[in-house]
């Protein structure tokens, strides 16, 4: 019902109650004047019973009218209750909600019927539920791109870029790297394939060493002589780095192994190597630099997220798609999961709700106390106006038969 019905009703019903005090008025009157005229009982006991009424209707509309106006505008003190008292209304208001409605064990029964995973999984479920959540989301993500300052966000960048950077000890970062490489024994690897590449080119350049060894050679030394030792020198090589290729244990690798073991440890406390990668890190990230980077990722970032956004069947949204599925499908299933996700969204709600009970009385308190007096009279008048328009009815009905036993015992015993 909507405020317009409410006032035809309320009005309505004042008319009635007040119709019913102008009916007694008319009786007491009409029976005052028979009564002069005519001596007979029953026109006493029916003038005392309109006297009385009219007394209990009067006194009712006076007590009715004072909660919400001046009655017949005239202010007598303790009168327009709700306008003038509208600030310890809303206080009262809100500490009686707060007390009474928002208590712990008032609340917790409702809490602990939470049941939100089943509702969420069952929603996320339906495919055109998961459709309408991508492309609101997209939207969003979207328009949330496109009204970003490009210029604000390459300056976000450049300087969180700029103060990570001058956090950011390198040499130690390079050192445990090496170090962790080492532990994991990845760099066997690259002994494995070095040697491998150092034995094929020692094979397939023995001309080469056969003219070195002949360049270092006497000149009165045979060829013949200088052949056989490029040969031996191309065999003992090839079949070195052959025994390191297949070797693991080969002792040029643990040598190897613990010069890089050493240089890592030097390039973590050496003071020439801290200074030589702050220069590194000072040229490579000089503050121009810092923003061209910084543009060229956000551009990266803008651009390829923005495509993602917009195709339909994007990887972006087929993947965000599959794992919506999945997790409908946990949801719905499996029942620990159910039980942690309830459980969080329990504990959370009652948590919330108990630290900031005050704030809903303050809210109450705030609101009731904001509007105007008689803006907030005019509010409750039309909620129960209507019901307390009986009052004057019951008060009426209720003073005139008060009146008449009053008249009878009057004429009979006294």
């Amino acid at each position: 019902m909507n405020d317009d019905e409410k006032k035809i009703q309320l009005r309505n019903f004042k008319m009635f109650a007040t119709g019913l005090f102008v009916l007694m008025a008319l009786i007491f009157v009409g029976m005052t004047i028979l009564e002069k005229k005519n001596p007979a009982h029953w026109i006493g006991y029916l003038r005392a019973f309109s006297e009385a009424a009219m007394v209990g209707a009067l006194a009712d509309w006076f007590a009715v009218t004072a909660l919400f106006h001046y009655p017949l505008g005239i202010k007598i003190p303790h009168t327009n209750l709700i306008e003038n008292s509208k600030e310890r209304i809303g206080d009262n208001l809100g500490n009686f909600v707060v007390e009474n409605f928002l208590s712990p064990e008032n609340i917790r029964p409702y809490i602990q019927k939470i049941k939100i995973s089943a509702f969420v999984g069952d929603w996320l479920s339906k495919e055109r539920n998961q459709e309408n959540l991508m492309k609101e989301v997209s939207t969003i993500v979207l328009d949330i791109l496109n009204k970003l300052d490009d210029a604000e966000v390459v300056n976000f960048i450049g300087k969180k870029a700029k103060e990570m950077s001058d956090d950011l000890k390198f040499n130690e970062i390079i050192g445990n790297g090496l170090e962790y490489i080492l532990d994991k024994k990845d760099h066997q690897r690259f002994v494995t394939n070095l040697s491998k590449q150092i034995k094929e080119y020692v094979l397939n350049n023995q001309q080469l060493v056969k003219e070195r060894v002949k360049s270092e050679s006497f000149f009165l030394v045979p060829k013949f002589v200088d052949d056989g030792i490029a040969d031996k020198i191309t065999k003992g090589l090839s079949k070195y780095f052959e025994e390191v290729e297949l070797n693991e244990d080969h002792s040029l690798r643990a040598e190897i192994t613990q010069k890089l073991y050493e240089f890592s440890k030097e390039i973590q406390t050496e003071e020439k190597w801290a200074e030589e990668f702050r220069n590194i890190k000072n040229d490579v990230l000089k503050e121009e630099k810092i923003a061209q980077y910084s543009t060229d990722i956000w551009n990266s970032i803008k651009k390829s997220l923005s495509k993602e956004l917009e195709e339909e069947q994007s990887s972006l949204k087929k993947y965000i798609q599959k794992n919506l599925a999945e997790l409908s499908n946990n949801l719905k299933t499996d029942e620990k999961f159910q039980n942690k996700i309830d459980h969080w969204v329990r504990v959370t709600a009652y948590k919330y709700i108990l630290k900031n009970t005050h704030q809903f009385g303050a809210l109450i308190s705030s609101t009731v106390g904001n509007w105007e007096g008689k803006e907030l009279s005019e509010k409750l008048e039309l909620e129960v106006g209507k019901d307390l328009q009986f009052i004057r009815v019951n008060g009426t009905i209720v003073g005139g038969l008060v009146g008449l036993v009053i008249y009878t015992i009057t004429n009979f015993f006294i």
